[in-house]
């Protein structure tokens, strides 16, 4: 049983019991048994923080049933280890050198020192934004649905955006607030702090207590800070832009609004493919260009160690830090001034083959099952449960129960990683001291 086994047995088992709570017949609104394609549908979007799903989570559903959902997004979005870890510290216990082992590997750190010290910022870190996006939505919801209906719908709704999980109660998802400002950068500001990653949030905060205290020391970013940062500020930027240049002629979703909304809609529609699975227009009546650029950036992602899922952005800088090396005819791969190693280069590589090909078979074997379908409508919803978004042109429902359980699929591979997964099935390697000698082979 390694690491790698281990955290995804643990994610098959939070999927498994999420699974049998919502069959139970207080967890539907109609008070009967769920149906079991339903249940397991619903249990791993949720737990995969994708948001995908086959029926309308606010009428469907009970109340326990929601908060079934909610519970499943939030240990989906902190991760199992991180949530076995904090519940091994509360009953006060003490984990021994397999569990640090297990946290550094289901976080990417580079070391094992302060595991305990980083569950309790992490645990900190998502009650406070939690907490705050609740009370910031409150003054939205409670006037139309009374204090009890609004205070849990903010809750719902802020848990699913900071974790990037996407379940709404409205029918119509975020349309019916697509001009409110408040809602608007509400969610926005949840799903982006969640999916950059809570080590870079801990360090924007010390920055800035530096900063405040004027210490003579300062800390420096580091190179992950700044690559995710910057990585995504420029994502959105050029996601608002593309996407307000792409669909303001389109009067299903752009074009009969004002304006300061069509900016809203652009800006929120840059933020949602980044893992979120929000929408304040109708996904189905996209352009096929407005479809297309969305499925870019929902492979792209969000960034390591968030709640988000993709190749994440590290990746891309990576992969194009390559790219433009070989243009400058260069040997050495830098970011920042820093050189990166061949074995970060190697990962990236094999994460987006990896990714490139879970996307194209299950794309081929949804194809296969549900033919009547358009290509760009599967290759949304795959990459929609790969990069665990949860966005949908509206076909979810309406698939066949083979193309459910491929996107079932889909989601977990996306949710656990492509190379953990494989790790898992494979094992760990085992150094080898042979060596091969070096020969030249055409490329490109």
């Amino acid at each position: 049983m390694t690491v790698a086994r281990t955290i995804c047995l643990g994610f098959l088992a939070v999927i498994a019991v999420g699974t049998i709570l919502l069959m139970m017949p207080f967890s539907t609104s109609n008070g009967t048994w769920n149906d079991l394609i339903v249940a397991l549908f619903t249990s791993t979007s949720a737990v995969c923080v994708t948001g995908l799903s086959v029926v309308d989570p606010g009428t469907y559903f009970s109340f326990w049933g929601q908060l079934f959902i909610a519970l499943l997004a939030q240990i989906g979005g902190l991760g199992y280890m991180t949530t076995t870890t904090f519940l091994i510290l509360l009953i006060g216990r003490k984990f021994d050198l397999r569990h640090k082992m297990a946290i550094q590997q289901a976080l990417d750190r580079p070391g094992m020192s302060g595991s305990k010290q980083v569950i309790r910022s992490i645990i900190a870190t998502t009650l406070i934004f939690e907490i705050t996006g609740t009370f910031l939505l409150l003054p939205a919801f409670v006037p139309k649905y009374g204090w009890s209906q609004g205070l849990w719908l903010a809750i719902f709704h802020s848990i699913n955006a900071w974790n990037n999980a996407g379940f709404s109660l409205f029918k119509d998802n975020l349309i019916g607030y697509q001009s409110s400002f408040l809602v608007v950068f509400t969610i926005t500001g949840l799903i982006i702090f969640g999916g950059i990653g809570y080590q870079v949030i801990l360090e924007m905060y010390l920055w800035l207590s530096d900063r405040f205290h004027k210490k003579t020391e300062r800390l420096v970013l580091s190179l992950d800070f700044k690559v995710a940062t910057i990585t995504t500020i420029i994502l959105l930027i050029l996601g608002t832009i593309v996407f307000l240049a792409i669909e303001i002629r389109n009067p299903q979703t752009f074009g009969n609004l004002s304006f300061i909304d069509q900016l809203l809609v652009a800006w929120f529609q840059s933020v949602t493919p980044r893992t979120a699975g929000f929408n304040t227009i109708d996904i189905g009546k996209m352009t096929n260009a407005g479809l297309f650029v969305t499925i870019a950036l929902m492979f792209i992602g969000a960034s390591p160690g968030g709640t988000g899922g993709g190749i994440k952005t590290t990746t891309l800088r990576v992969l194009t830090s390559c790219t433009k090396t070989i243009l400058q005819g260069k040997e050495e791969v830098l970011l920042y001034e820093r050189k990166i190693a061949t074995s970060l280069i190697l990962k990236a590589v094999a994460v987006l083959v990896g990714s490139i090909a879970t996307v194209i078979i299950s794309t081929l074997l949804i194809s296969l099952t549900d033919p009547k379908l358009d290509f760009i409508q599967i290759l949304f919803e795959v990459m929609s449960a790969f990069a665990t978004v949860g966005l949908s042109t509206g076909i979810t429902g309406n698939v066949s129960i083979a193309a459910k359980l491929i996107l079932i699929i889909t989601m977990y591979i996306g949710r656990v990683g492509i190379l953990l997964l494989m790790s898992a099935i494979i094992g760990d390697p085992r150094p080898s001291r042979i060596h091969y000698p070096e020969e030249n082979l055409l490329v490109g």
